[in-house]
């Protein structure tokens, strides 16, 4: 791993615009699994972007990749960050990589958009932020649901003003099927695989979080059970103002996956539904309103997001403005997901504080109360 003063070595000739005049950003990749393949996608699609090269141990994989849009393939990391004419990476490999390819970048003045979470252990996480604090480049957490365009239309609205003051905040997220059981032993749990997204979300309408009280249940999977997880979930998070926010989860969904929100304050109420392949309804004798089934999983109904998540990314690049969000949302969505885990393990209420020093916010206390839920 890079020193934790890595973010302090930069090269003296580093610019706010590495496109220069114009010219297309040279991006490396790595990992080329599931999400890689889907950010690979919009890079080679991307007339802003050269996708110059890819990575991942298991070459065949990246190979794939080179095959469909000519990037270089290769089995090491380490070469595509050492290359000197790259502008940015996305890091898409396993989660215990993280911090190490993040403190990689900074330390070689690259760019990073690195998929959540920072890392699984909070400790580990905090240490990453401290080192990276200052970087040249942007650090961006890929939370891509902040850039789903039905949930940015909302966030914006509630913004400015249309709902009045923000009340109540209601995420659903439920996954069409659990992942597979190997996935679940390795995951760090729902909090800090799944929720941790709705957490993010939370944030992004209500920054300052100061109480989580979470409820985990074991309803349908032995296997997720044995694996000493949850596979459903409900949290109650509290703002600093009274807001109340709260998520549900379920790792599976007859019905589809199922990705809702609803804003509630004081002149009215802002919902974004699920999404579905068309918008066609059938009406008959057996039934009205009929309609498609909802998008299958987050491919696609997500891929918006991932879009404009990349071309978020490329603007902080070209523009040298720091990236959100950043490593402090993702330090602080891990905060809250231990939280949330602390309270289902003990039923108990966990307080939350901003830390001055960090800038994010940290489980403090447990209450003493039961959780009520």
């Amino acid at each position: 791993m890079p020193s934790s003063s890595a973010a302090g070595r930069r090269r003296p000739d580093v610019s706010p615009d590495p496109g220069g005049s114009g010219r297309p950003l040279r991006r490396g990749l790595i990992g080329s699994g599931r999400i890689g393949t889907v950010h690979a996608a919009n890079l080679a699609a991307h007339p802003g972007v050269d996708f110059a090269r890819v990575a991942d141990p298991v070459i065949e994989n990246a190979r794939r990749l080179q095959g469909l849009y000519g990037a270089s393939a290769t089995e090491s990391a380490e070469q595509i960050l050492d290359d000197g004419g790259l502008d940015g990476v996305v890091v898409c490999s396993p989660t215990p990589t993280h911090v190490d390819l993040i403190l990689a970048a900074v330390e070689r003045d690259v760019a990073v958009l690195c998929e959540k979470p920072v890392d699984l252990d909070l400790d580990r996480a905090r240490a990453c932020q401290r080192a990276v604090g200052g970087a040249a480049r942007p650090v961006m957490i890929g939370f891509n649901r902040r850039f789903d365009p039905s949930f940015a239309a909302v966030r914006q609205r509630v913004g400015a003003g249309e709902v009045g003051r923000l009340e109540q905040l209601a995420i659903t997220s439920r996954d069409p099927t659990p992942a597979p059981e190997a996935y679940i032993r390795t995951s760090g749990g729902i909090f800090r695989d799944m929720t941790i997204h709705d957490f993010d979300m939370a944030r992004f309408f209500l920054p300052d979080i100061v109480q989580v009280t979470a409820h985990g249940a074991n309803l349908f999977s032995q296997y997720i059970r044995d694996a000493g997880d949850y596979d459903s979930a409900v949290v109650v998070l509290a703002g600093a103002g009274g807001e109340q926010v709260t998520i549900t989860n379920s790792r599976h969904s007859a019905y589809g996956y199922d990705q809702r929100l609803e804003a509630f304050g004081s002149d009215g109420m802002l919902n974004a539904e699920n999404f579905r392949p068309t918008s066609v309804r059938s009406h008959s004798s057996s039934g009205t309103e009929q309609a498609d089934a909802y998008e299958p999983f987050f491919l696609e109904r997500y891929a918006a997001a991932y879009r404009a998540e990349l071309e978020h990314f490329l603007a902080c690049i070209r523009e040298g403005t720091a990236a959100s969000p950043g490593i402090d949302d993702g330090v602080a969505a891990l905060e809250l997901a231990e939280a949330a885990a602390e309270s289902a393990a003990t039923g108990r209420t966990v307080a939350v504080s901003t830390d001055a020093d960090a800038g994010t916010t940290g489980a403090t206390e447990t209450k003493g109360q039961s959780s009520g839920i």
